[in-house]
């Protein structure tokens, strides 16, 4: 595929709900075909949406954009902000004959797509003000401000090579003469788009395929404005696991609320990498490895299906990778919230060193920890029936030799294997009253290097008020 540089993508969501999914995976691919090319990323916010666009969802975006690290090069930049820019094209526009003045009301315009479901025909806009050679217009009606139209080929075909749906052609017939001023002079979606496309030099648009339909509206209107077109490439939705489209209108969950539930933003990029895209056989890779493989010679156009499951596969991945003092501060607040008591305890992270391979998130790592941040409350049946009196004569000699071993997990090991032959025990015999005693639980991870975090004045004191 010829690739026209210098690469300028961009992601331009509307402010009117959460960063979701699909989103996201659209902005990565953005982001990640830029840099890969080493070209430009932009980030625009199409917010011409009044009534359902909010300062609180244009923050979702931004929140969202940062905590996957999908930095962009220029913006952002709000269409509410480029109004000057849109009246100034649509009065160009006008001039060149390739928009016009259409007074016609709504009702009216509904009018004339009612005879034409009637007669069998697709409902449209019939033309009543399009200016043609040799043709009368209708006289002006008075006190009516008219919307602008543009001027729409009426013959031929609109036909791009999409970069992952392959050719696609609409007949010109089977578009409207489009709406791209409201009589208050706002301007309309399609045309925005195309003319900051234009304005922005994007040379690729990447997004999801459910604006198949605006591409040949688009197309036109950059031809007309004698604009260089970009390369479209539109993505298949991601369904969920019932099968059904994953979207902010049908309950997906947002970007942000993944952090909320202990996932790491390197496990979600490399997870929505994924779905639409694929390396060979290759499922773990970093952003680096990404950016440097990415293309979209490879983007299938099925759609992919979410998989929690596989998400937290990788999460745990990412996790047990992950370096310790930054996996204690995302777990420290949820271990507040908890009521834990870091006074006397032993360091997180060296906590966290030893629990993170069982845990899919940082929340369930939060709660593995919480072993060590809170006073023990063994549950009497289990303590009566683990602390038996054969038992205990060995956990005094265990305290015995507490006080002079060497306090490292080999010595405490190599101790607690002594206190046994000694006794005549088996390890489950002694681990599973220890346990009780120093945690409060039965399933810990190994008791030798439970006991080392624990410290030896704590584990002291622990097994002396359970004796």
């Amino acid at each position: 595929m010829t690739v026209r540089t210098p690469v300028r993508t961009r992601f331009a969501p509307s402010p009117t709900g959460y960063l979701h999914l699909g989103g996201a995976r659209t902005a990565l691919y953005s982001w990640a075909y830029a840099r890969h090319f080493g070209g430009t990323f932009i980030l625009r916010i199409e917010d011409t949406d009044l009534e359902r666009s909010t300062p609180e969802a244009v923050q979702a975006i931004l929140d969202g954009m940062q905590w996957l690290g999908l930095a962009h090069d220029e913006g952002p930049f709000y269409q509410m902000q480029r109004m000057d820019r849109y009246r100034e094209v649509v009065k160009g526009m006008l001039d060149a004959g390739t928009a016009y003045l259409c007074y016609c009301s709504p009702a009216e315009v509904e009018a004339m797509r009612e005879r034409m479901r009637a007669c069998g025909e697709k409902p449209r806009y019939d033309g009543t003000w399009r200016p043609e050679p040799g043709k009368v217009l209708p006289d002006v009606p008075a006190g009516v401000t008219p919307v602008v139209r543009f001027k729409n080929p009426l013959e031929g075909e609109v036909t791009w090579n999409d970069v992952v749906k392959g050719p696609i052609t609409i007949a010109n017939k089977e578009l409207d003469d489009l709406i791209i001023a409201r009589p208050d002079g706002t301007p309309t979606y399609n045309f925005c788009v195309s003319v900051d496309d234009w304005d922005m030099r994007i040379t690729h648009v990447l997004r999801g395929d459910d604006h198949v339909n605006n591409t040949p509206r688009q197309i036109n209107i950059l031809r007309a404005l004698g604009a260089e077109l970009p390369q479209y490439g539109h993505l298949p939705m991601i369904l969920g696991a019932d099968g059904q489209k994953l979207s902010k209108r049908h309950g997906a969950v947002s970007v942000m609320e993944y952090p909320e539930q202990g996932y790491l933003p390197e496990a979600m990029l490399n997870y929505l990498a994924r779905l639409g895209w694929s390396h060979g056989d290759d499922e773990i890779f970093s952003m680096e490895q990404f950016t440097e493989w990415f293309n979209l010679d490879h983007l299938t156009a099925s759609a992919a299906q979410f998989n929690p499951e596989k998400l937290a596969w990788l999460n745990n991945h990412y996790i047990k990778a992950a370096d310790n003092e930054r996996l204690a501060g995302l777990a420290r607040p949820k271990m507040d919230a908890q009521g834990a008591g870091f006074d006397g305890a032993p360091a997180l992270p060296a906590v966290l060193a030893l629990v993170k391979d069982r845990v899919n998130t940082v929340n369930e790592l939060a709660d593995a920890a919480m072993l060590f941040y809170r006073q023990p409350r063994p549950d009497a049946a289990l303590l009566a029936q683990h602390l038996t009196d054969a038992v205990r004569p060995a956990l005094a000699l265990f305290a015995e030799r507490c006080r002079t071993v060497e306090w490292n997990k080999a010595a405490i090991a190599a101790m607690l294997k002594e206190v046994l032959a000694a006794q005549g025990l088996k390890m489950p015999q002694i681990a599973m009253p220890l346990r009780l005693l120093v945690t409060g639980q039965l399933q810990t991870p190994a008791i030798d290097a439970v006991l080392e975090l624990f410290g030896r004045e704590t584990v002291l004191a622990r097994v002396a008020q359970g004796l």
